[in-house]
């Protein structure tokens, strides 16, 4: 079962248009490079299935498997981490892809990760980021999708309880907590 949503952001076509777009601009950036794509667990996991698609460089994937919702409506500022099998990414270029930023708690921690492994570049490519929000010290955003309002999402790899994750956009969803 689908739950309600009360309205659409960002459609699908939307969506498919910018990912596009990204990828181009991530070809320029590292054409005749190899790229390490970091995807941030679980939101991400849609993001970078369409943007690796679109990329005609050398990738490989990592995956980091961070929370700070814990199945609230707002972001937490506490980044619970669960160890995964991770690609060594010393003296490579890598790419963090991120679904969200709102409080910019788990891009911080992605990136610090990462950072201590000795990339040799580190950037960051974010789908999603709220206007207006309170973000705690965060690395900048080099690739983005799309700002939003400060509102909770899902659809296309974010969640409400595990919800919502397969709907091809992105929604404000009607949920009462």
């Amino acid at each position: 079962m689908i739950l309600p949503i009360k309205k659409i952001l960002i459609s699908r076509e939307e969506l498919e248009q910018r990912i596009t777009s990204l990828a181009d601009e991530i070809n320029q950036a590292y054409r005749g490079e190899e790229l390490v794509l970091i995807s941030v667990l679980k939101g991400s996991v849609m993001f970078l299935t369409g943007l690796m698609k679109e990329l005609d460089i050398d990738v490989e994937i990592g995956f980091l498997y961070l929370s700070s919702y814990q199945g609230e409506t707002a972001p937490q500022t506490k980044i619970n981490h669960y160890h995964l099998p991770f690609p060594d990414i010393k003296n490579r270029n890598v790419l963090l892809v991120e679904d969200i930023l709102d409080s910019g708690a788990s891009l911080a921690c992605a990136f610090d990760i990462c950072q201590h492994k000795e990339p040799t570049s580190l950037k960051t490519c974010v789908l999603l980021v709220k206007k207006d929000c309170k973000k705690t010290k965060t690395p900048p955003v080099d690739f983005k999708g799309f700002d939003i309002p400060n509102e909770f999402v899902v659809g296309y790899g974010l969640d409400h309880r595990e919800k919502y994750r397969q709907l091809p956009y992105i929604a404000v969803p009607d949920i009462s907590d």
